[in-house]
């Protein structure tokens, strides 16, 4: 009886409140539903912060200016001109990389190779004028030796033992205009002012006493050498198996004080010492030189060599004769002479480069003829220099280069050493 008015209580209970039983299972659905999509807002707001890091993050690298590739510090500055023979598909090395794919990715050489380009070949290139600047210094100290006598039991010397000694130095400052056209021609003028100063020492007799040594010394002030104009065209430009070629024609005008007619002069203290009365500056004559110069890359190296042929015309002079109160009027033909070269240069940046060049100077002997009289050649006027060169290039400004240059003479006939600080500006 109890259990039937239960399930009648219930079942009333039910049909007074239904909508309370049907929404006590849901309740529990929809606040896990929330919970989950609580957790799903705050995953989110995460990601968005996290996102928002991100984006922070690339737009200051965006920001940033793109880091230039490096560039090749031996490449042909021929490519300025659009030369692609250099930079082409047929200078690319296997794998697409290497000298010729290098040239191909930049757009133009350091210009530390430029300078040396400059340098290597004498065709400063740009098509534009240049102005350059240059102080040089050289020492010559030759000592000889004259024996007047013979050799007795082939250790003991018996007669006079003379010792004669020169000790030259010469400052030349050099001022040369150049204009480059095209990069293709180039007109130049040079103007020399020459400072020298010449000590000549004589150990030997004086009016019969033995063991007397004396020397003296000769300077010419500042004076104008021989001005010389040139005139330079490029047929070649480099490529894959040519060099940039460069053929060259100077032309030298006798502007200087020549060496002909200057007096020698006894010396009071040693009758064995003669001295002249003044210092030439030029050698007289007008003189033509053809050459060419050639230069190659080899990654990284770069190549150059030169061959030149100087020609120098007779003349004559009022006077040739050294002789004091002597007036010898005559001609003169002063030895021709050609001149080889070649090196290798390093850049070590895009700022500055190295180069390693050996020279040599060969001149034929000079001859002298009186008016009336047959030519004569000069006893020991012939003559082999040889240098070893240690050059370098400094790009100081966009507009500035400065070229130190150290000569060590290898010969006889070359100074001791001559060294020269240049200093093109490139308007």
């Amino acid at each position: 009886m109890y259990r039937s008015v239960s399930l009648r209580a219930v079942m009333c209970l039910s049909t007074l409140f239904p909508a309370t039983l049907l929404q006590a299972a849901p309740d529990a659905d929809i606040e896990a539903l929330k919970q989950e999509l609580l957790e799903l807002k705050q995953r989110y707001e995460v990601q968005q912060k996290a996102l928002a890091v991100l984006e922070q993050r690339v737009r200051q690298v965006e920001d940033q200016p793109a880091a230039p590739p490096p560039k090749r510090l031996a490449k042909s500055p021929a490519d300025l001109k659009g030369n692609q023979g250099v930079g082409g598909s047929g200078a690319t090395t296997a794998g697409g990389s290497g000298y010729g794919q290098s040239l191909a990715d930049d757009s133009q050489p350091a210009q530390s190779v430029s300078n040396l380009y400059d340098e290597a070949s004498g065709f400063f290139g740009g098509g534009r004028f240049s102005f350059e600047t240059g102080v040089t210094y050289s020492r010559y100290d030759t000592r000889q030796l004259i024996l007047n006598g013979f050799l007795a039991l082939d250790s003991i010397f018996l007669g006079n033992i003379n010792l004669d000694r020169i000790k030259a130095d010469t400052w030349t400052l050099d001022l040369t205009g150049r204009y480059n056209f095209d990069n293709r021609w180039q007109f130049d003028l040079n103007v020399p002012v020459v400072y020298r100063e010449s000590t000549y020492q004589s150990g030997g007799a004086n009016q019969g006493a033995a063991g007397v040594t004396s020397e003296e010394t000769v300077t010419r002030d500042p004076t104008i050498g021989d001005v010389n104009f040139g005139i330079a065209y490029k047929f070649m430009d480099e490529s894959v198996s040519s060099p940039d070629a460069v053929v060259t024609l100077r032309v030298k005008a006798p502007t200087g004080k020549d060496p002909f007619g200057i007096k020698l002069r006894q010396s009071q203290a040693n009758t064995n010492l003669f001295v002249p009365e003044d210092l030439p500056t030029g050698n007289g004559v007008w003189s033509i030189t053809p050459g060419i110069s050639l230069v190659k890359t080899y990654d990284p190296a770069v190549l150059f060599g030169s061959l030149s042929y100087t020609h120098n015309f007779e003349e004559s002079f009022d006077d040739i004769s050294s002789t004091v109160n002597q007036k010898v009027p005559g001609k003169v033909q002063i030895g021709d002479s050609f001149q080889v070269g070649g090196g290798i240069a390093f850049a070590l940046n895009e700022k500055m480069s190295m180069a390693f060049s050996v020279s040599d100077l060969v001149q034929r002997k000079s001859k002298l003829k009186q008016n009336g009289g047959d030519w004569e050649s000069v006893v020991s006027s012939d003559a082999n220099a040889g240098y070893f060169n240690i050059g370098m290039t400094l790009a100081a400004s966009d507009n500035l280069t400065i070229v130190p240059n150290l000569s060590i003479g290898l010969t006889d006939d070359a100074p001791d050493f001559t060294f020269s600080l240049k200093f093109p500006y490139y308007f």
